[in-house]
């Protein structure tokens, strides 16, 4: 299974925010539409991604409050990515080695959407649940031995 196979079934809904936005307007869109991150586009470019876990350092940082921080002092400016092609086993293994639980997908310099751990995990338990279903049908039509 490859990560083309995630995006096709999650949809391709996508947030962004630019890396000169306030923290705190960035933090009420994650809240407002339920998300985990946001990525960080300038000029057509990925320069980011923010997630609650950035969110959450930024206001430690501060003394418990947001304040008048931007995006882009928050941001993870490297984050992991992938393509549409990378199967999802590699996908797992690099998100286990960075402790990410988001990874944008790109194809060159496009954004084509991100994926979560989550619909990383869901996917497998999918792809396990259809197998089991296979090979139960399998054993239940299994021909009776005639002997003989």
């Amino acid at each position: 299974m490859k990560v083309s196979d995630i995006l096709r079934l999650k949809g391709g809904t996508l947030f962004t925010v630019s890396p000169d936005t306030p923290l705190a307007e960035a933090a009420t869109t994650m809240a407002d539409k339920d998300i985990g991150s946001l990525v960080v586009m300038e000029y057509g470019d990925l320069v980011g991604m923010l997630t609650f876990r950035e969110v959450i350092q930024s206001v430690v940082r501060n003394g418990g409050s947001v304040g008048t921080t931007l995006v882009r002092s928050a941001m993870d400016d490297a984050p992991l990515t992938c393509t549409l092609e990378t199967e999802l086993d590699e996908v797992r293994r690099m998100m286990l080695d960075r402790h990410a639980r988001y990874m944008p997908v790109m194809d060159r310099r496009m954004l084509m959407g991100v994926i979560s751990f989550y619909d990383v995990a869901k996917s497998v338990v999918d792809a396990q649940n259809f197998e089991n279903k296979m090979l139960k049908a399998y054993i239940r039509d299994w021909p009776e031995d005639k002997g003989g």
